[in-house]
């Protein structure tokens, strides 16, 4: 049975000073986001009055590579929409100036599987969108699939027409995939993804925006599939970017039944403040529910 949570669209423009319930939206206290500073503002706005500031300070020690610092915005546990059930989100995304261009972890939306306490292995996002090396890039992990290196005979020089690009897999089989990146010169991050996964296919549609272009209006359509099914849609500033389908997500021990989304700024630990803007949140089961309905004709939702 379908759960009902996921029937009913969600949308909060960030106009009070505080979350509206009917954005079903909260921010999570414990001490990695006791880096973070949530404001509700008026100076950096999308559309509306108000648009929210999210800013992460120095807290972690230099030498703690496990540290993060993280100003994180989640979906309420009770609005959580079942793993592998098609969900559309939509969310305006501004990076505050100056872009770092550093190789660093910087994550600002991610899409992950419940986890039960104790669970074995560091499950990472089935999706994020990322800054890497001072431009917008979007990953899709996976621990179900099969990882090929480039430099064989049957992969020579690179993946074969449709492959994910990807790094290589930890000790449970879990790899990241680099989907999409926006234009510019290889930097070392991003050729540190050294093989392939004939499980993950990717359809390019468009160019991601540069990072520093001002507001970007995002839209996703996700749906995990760790056992093949699985599909994502990419839409930035109204155009059709990727498809990625096959093998996303996870299926590992000790996972929950829901899938979660977080936005904001998360990194590792740094010395500077990174800041970001977001606004306009939208999140529901059909394409119009978030998006204008050409784009949504375009990709069938």
């Amino acid at each position: 049975m379908a759960d009902p949570a996921r029937n009913v669209p969600l949308i909060d423009g960030f106009e009070g000073q505080d979350f509206t319930p009917a954005g079903g939206l909260y921010y999570k206290h414990n001490r990695e986001q006791s880096a973070g500073t949530v404001v509700f503002q008026s100076q950096v706005v999308r559309s509306g009055q108000q648009a929210l500031d999210l800013s992460v300070r120095p807290l972690c020690k230099p030498e703690n590579e496990l540290c993060s610092e993280r100003a994180e915005i989640w979906e309420k546990p009770e609005v959580l929409v079942p793993y592998g059930q098609p969900t559309w989100y939509g969310l305006s995304m501004q990076l505050a100036q100056p872009i770092s261009t550093e190789r660093h972890r910087y994550v600002m939306m991610q899409w992950k599987r419940e986890i039960d306490p104790g669970a074995m292995g560091d499950y990472s996002p089935l999706l994020a969108l990322r800054l890497m090396e001072g431009r917008v890039a979007i990953t899709v992990d996976t621990d179900t699939g099969e990882f090929a290196p480039i430099g064989t005979p049957e992969r020579p020089t690179g993946c074969k027409p449709g492959e994910a690009i990807a790094a290589p897999p930890d000790e449970f089989n879990q790899f990241r995939t680099l989907i999409a990146i926006e234009p510019g010169a290889m930097g070392p991050e991003e050729a540190g993804f050294t093989g392939c996964t004939p499980d993950i296919r990717v359809t390019p549609r468009g160019m991601l925006p540069a990072a520093g272009s001002g507001w970007i209006d995002y839209v996703f359509m996700v749906k995990p599939g760790p056992k093949g099914d699985g599909r994502i849609d990419v839409v930035a500033n109204g155009e059709w970017i990727v498809t990625i389908e096959g093998k996303i997500g996870h299926e590992g021990p000790q996972l929950g039944d829901h899938m979660y989304f977080k936005f904001g700024p998360y990194r590792g630990g740094d010395g500077n403040v990174w800041r970001l803007y977001y606004d306009d949140f939208r999140r529901g089961p059909a394409c119009t529910d978030v998006a204008d309905p050409a784009i949504c004709a375009k990709i069938g939702g």
